[in-house]
């Protein structure tokens, strides 16, 4: 139960988590600066709250740019077929990042100094512009490091499927009916039969089976034509369900249709899919 609460809000977790450190890291830093200059003089040369206000302002535009990290990597992996060409995009990726991140910590800290009557001056702009992307080029590595362990370490708890006749000499086929799950150095199998919907997400499908979630390493396109002639239907860009797993059809007005599953999920049925769903559904 905890596992699959886990993987429920696992989008939360992992900001928050995200969040927490960069939070210590960034007080530890403020403390840090504060320490060292107690040490050399009983007066400090700055305001008491001027290094939280220079560390958290930072942390704060490193957080909210976290989501857009996570969608390039979904978007672009870093093992794509054309390395120099995603080496040149993570690379003006790398910039972008560098300059939301100053313009996020900037106006944070001019609306603070403007609330103390002061005025903040982020000095001479070309040499801090290239001051900051050296130390954000090296934040914007880590994060993409991080995030890519993170994948891989829960990829192996909560298990990845891969087609049962997909091996190194065995090219996948259609029409499959079991799934291999490697999970924490053991594999089982699984039955088509029993993956309630699924969901594209990036460069893998998630499947979801009896409340727990399964990615494989493949694209809804492919699936779809791979597990069609077991029952299954693609409703929407996203989404692809088990026909035995409907217990009910609700028309929109939009001309949409929301479809609920004995599960309890709800998912939409788009327009564009919604002949092929009734004409599967009618030879159901």
């Amino acid at each position: 139960m905890k596992h699959q609460h886990f993987q429920k809000y696992q989008a939360w977790y992992e900001t928050i988590i995200v969040s927490v450190y960069i939070l210590l890291n960034n007080t530890i830093n403020a403390t840090s600066m504060i320490m060292e200059e107690s040490r050399n003089s009983d007066t400090l040369p700055f305001l008491i709250w001027q290094p939280f206000l220079f560390e958290y302002s930072s942390a704060i535009g490193s957080v909210l740019l976290l989501p857009a990290i996570g969608w390039l990597l979904n978007k672009r992996p870093i093992l794509s077929e054309n390395f120099k060409r995603t080496f040149i995009i993570y690379l003006f990726a790398s910039i972008v990042f560098s300059l939301c991140h100053i313009t996020i910590m900037v106006w944070l800290r001019k609306l603070v100094y403007w609330t103390q009557n002061l005025t903040y001056d982020f000095g001479d702009l070309l040499f801090e512009l290239v001051y900051e992307y050296r130390k954000d080029l090296w934040s914007f590595i880590f994060f993409v490091m991080a995030i890519l362990s993170y994948r891989f370490i829960f990829s192996r708890l909560q298990g990845e499927a891969n087609a049962i006749n997909q091996g190194e000499d065995k090219p996948v086929t259609n029409n499959i009916d079991r799934l291999l799950v490697k999970k924490l150095g053991k594999e089982f199998i699984i039955k088509v039969e029993d993956i309630e919907w699924f969901e594209s997400s990036g460069n893998y499908v998630n499947l979801h089976i009896q409340g727990r979630i399964y990615p494989m390493r493949t694209t809804m396109n492919n699936l779809i034509q791979q597990i069609q002639n077991e029952g299954f239907c693609r409703i929407h860009r996203c989404y692809g369900i088990n026909l035995d797993a409907v217990t009910s059809i609700t028309p929109l007005s939009s001309g949409d249709s929301e479809i609920k599953l004995n599960n309890g999920k709800t998912l939409t049925l788009s327009r564009r899919y919604k002949e092929e769903f009734k004409l599967k559904i009618d030879n159901v």
